[in-house]
């Protein structure tokens, strides 16, 4: 694949002792020999070395450039396959295609650049300061290049992919069994592992490309509604620049408004303490539901063209691992898109309030509404990936049920709303805000209900059915002791 750059020792020393001897301890793998005699050797690839009749079955016939061509892109592939260690997903593939997809278009951050974001996010601390409870940390707002954007992200991407990767890894590996020539079939042997490392480093390639495409896009490392980059606010300068074009706002508000909107989210994310486990958790939750299309990729690994080195690397746009939604996945999804929405529509509303004295604070509010609702290729890119978007499409009704909240129980009762999971508002509720108060006051109406009987129960004041017939006899035995004692007194 074009752009890898592949280093090659010509006799690399092997781990194995007693390595050139084909014994019974180290027995000699005869599909691992043919790829070494194919790549290791130090005159390069020979078309000559390739077993009988391989050529014809693998479309290429007898052309040795054409078969030099694929060769070459199958040892990029191995040299990736050989360093990206083991799992699932072959990290460095990802990171290398991320930072690639960047190649470029990755201008290095001033000091001059770095201390005005860093300005703009103490002057937004103050702002919202008087708009919400939560209070920040005091950390700095760091500026990142899109290169360090994906180092500080990929963690989570790590986290976020891995569970959708295994099974991906399964479904590419049988897949490519499958299409293994008639010719190797009895070579095959033990090299389901290389296949695996295969499928790894495959599903390492998209994924850098989604993050590589996010990276070009995101303003900074809460944009997309998760903490991608830990607990410390960062903004994108060069992405802000892109996304001012056109506006026709000061790019100094412009700053301003992100760093208010990135400074909300890590304030909301460090004083709300199960936040981030329960949005990392939906989603691990939703990846490790996850069934892939077994025949799509069978159909893809069947279309792929030896005479075009470029048709692997296509097919990684092409949402190859797609998977199929599940019932139980749908339901997932919505709690998922509930939880996203309530955090973008708070942070929608604490932002408009703390930039009320921001001249376009109200144009790039709704620019912004429309940029999260709507995605963008990048998500769009990323979604392909684990079938999942991250955008929150409910994101107006969720800032509507805030600012009721707020206008009902002030800037404290509605950030009372975030002290616990249970508190949290439902779908209901973002279809009518004006009753979430009511219907909260009714549960736990029915919850109290529900303690007191349980603590009169507990404190043996509800007679049980043994008591009830200790009470009968008891009742029964005075009822008779009073008709042989207590009758009139005789004269009367």
């Amino acid at each position: 694949m074009p752009g890898y750059r592949l280093i090659m020792a010509e006799n690399p020393p092997s781990n194995r002792p007693d390595d050139s001897e084909n014994n019974d301890e180290n027995p000699k793998d005869p599909f691992s020999e043919m790829f070494g005699s194919l790549f290791g050797g130090a005159g390069g690839f020979d078309p000559n070395n390739l077993p009988a009749g391989l050529g014809e079955a693998m479309g290429v016939g007898n052309n040795p450039e054409a078969m030099a061509q694929m060769m070459k892109q199958a040892q990029a592939m191995m040299a990736a396959m050989s360093q990206g260690g083991s799992g699932p997903v072959n990290w460095k593939m990802a990171t290398d295609t991320a930072r690639q997809a960047i190649a470029g278009e990755d201008p290095s951050v001033t000091a001059t650049r770095a201390s005005a974001i860093a300005n703009a996010a103490q002057l937004a601390d103050l702002w919202l300061d008087a708009a919400t409870k939560f209070e920040g940390d005091g950390s700095t707002c760091r500026a990142l290049s899109r290169a360090e954007w994906v180092e500080k992200t990929m963690p989570v991407w790590k986290s976020l992919t891995e569970p959708v990767a295994e099974s991906v890894g399964k479904a590419i590996t049988a897949a490519l069994t499958e299409q293994i020539p008639e010719q190797m079939r009895p070579m095959l042997g033990g090299a389901q592992g290389m296949l695996q490392s295969l499928g790894g480093t495959m599903f390492g390639m998209q994924l850098g490309t989604a993050v590589g495409g996010l990276a070009k896009d995101v303003l900074g490392a809460t944009d997309i509604g998760l903490p991608l980059a830990g607990s410390t606010p960062a903004l994108v300068p060069t992405n802000l620049a892109a996304f001012g074009e056109g506006l026709e706002i000061p790019e100094q508000e412009i700053l301003l408004s992100a760093a208010l909107r990135e400074c909300a989210h890590a304030r909301l994310f460090n004083r709300v303490p199960w936040l981030r486990s329960t949005v990392i958790g939906a989603i691990e939750a939703y990846s490790r539901g996850i069934h892939i299309d077994m025949s799509r990729i069978e159909e893809a690994v069947r279309d792929i063209d030896p005479m075009n080195p470029e048709s692997m690397q296509s097919l990684m746009g092409e949402g190859l691992f797609m998977p199929k939604r599940t019932p139980v996945q749908d339901a997932a999804l919505e709690k998922l898109e509930l939880v996203l929405a309530l955090i973008e529509g708070w942070v929608d509303e604490v932002v408009a309030a703390a930039a009320v004295n921001l001249p376009s604070a109200t144009r790039l509010r709704e620019t912004i509404r429309r940029r999260r609702a709507s995605g963008g290729p990048a998500e769009n890119a990323f979604a392909s990936l684990v079938g999942l978007e991250l955008r929150p499409r409910r994101l107006r009704e969720a800032a509507a049920l805030w600012a009721q909240l707020l206008d009902e129980r002030g800037i404290e009762g509605r950030d009372a709303v975030w002290d616990h999971p249970d508190l949290m508002p439902t779908g209901e509720d973002l279809k009518d805000p004006s009753g979430f108060t009511s219907r909260r006051q009714l549960a736990e109406a029915s919850m109290d209900d529900i303690d007191a009987a349980l603590s009169k129960l507990l404190d043996g004041g509800f007679d049980t059915p043994d008591a009830a017939e200790d009470s009968a006899d008891t009742k029964t035995d005075s009822d008779e002791d009073g008709d042989i004692g207590g009758g009139e007194p005789s004269g009367k």
